[in-house]
């Protein structure tokens, strides 16, 4: 599959994926492991763009439904994902990995503002590059950031990181016998409504035939499985 010649991608993960044992927040130790992993790409010389999510600390849309202005919650969520990746470039850094956090919201004395070129040649230096505040926009989620950064970047493959092994029929821990998908198309995905991605990011990939790999990110060594073509997940693919 195209993710064996990847030379350049861009890795989606979760807030969540923060958390360790916590319920709220970020577990430095959990930020730690997360950056091996990532640190594991680049040395294979994988050029490597991340997007992190915000869900460990604030979940615009769940605050927009109790009655919050959905504008003001998005922002407070983009803020959100600018900790996580502050918190993410100190774990990498502190393996002897050159990092660089941009972000789509302007402030110069913590983060660089995302310009596309500046980031490209960031990645072609070898450095990783965390891209925060999602799109700079409202009412777009960080999964339509990453597909919309993924394109930017001309990165080879989207790797989505969760915390079950890929796609499946139905919610695997509901239903136990959900069934696991290892190959399906956008079209089949945004049909059956199995929520891979929201529906404006799987659209992105879908029409610019940008190939989507969802695999659960903490067993050890699945990062770069899924990012060198090894068997993980679920492809999506056009």
């Amino acid at each position: 599959m195209p993710a064996k010649k990847a030379r350049r991608i861009l890795l989606k993960i979760s807030g969540e994926s923060l958390l360790g044992k916590r319920s709220y927040g970020i577990d430095p130790a959990q930020a730690k492991e997360i950056a091996k992993q990532i640190k594991a790409l680049a040395d294979r010389g994988l050029q490597v763009a991340i997007v992190v999510g915000a869900g460990n600390i604030f979940r615009g849309i769940s605050v927009a439904a109790k009655g919050m202005d959905r504008a003001t919650a998005d922002y407070m969520g983009m803020l959100a994902t600018i900790m996580n990746a502050l918190a993410l470039q100190d774990a990498i850094e502190s393996l002897g990995q050159s990092v660089r956090v941009c972000s789509a919201i302007s402030m110069p004395e913590i983060a660089e503002p995302y310009l596309r070129r500046r980031a490209i040649r960031h990645l072609e230096k070898g450095r990783v590059v965390i891209v925060s505040a999602g799109t700079g926009n409202p009412y777009f989620t960080t999964d339509t950031a990453a597909a919309l950064r993924a394109l930017e970047l001309n990165c080879d493959v989207l790797l989505k990181g969760t915390k079950v092994e890929g796609v499946y029929d139905k919610d695997p821990e509901k239903f136990p016998k959900a069934k696991l998908y290892r190959s399906i198309s956008c079209t089949e995905a945004l049909n059956k409504n199995l929520r891979v991605m929201d529906a404006t990011a799987l659209s992105l990939c879908r029409e610019s035939k940008l190939q989507i790999i969802v695999f659960n990110m903490f067993k050890a060594g699945n990062i770069l499985k899924a990012a060198t073509g090894g068997k993980v997940g679920t492809i999506v693919k056009n």
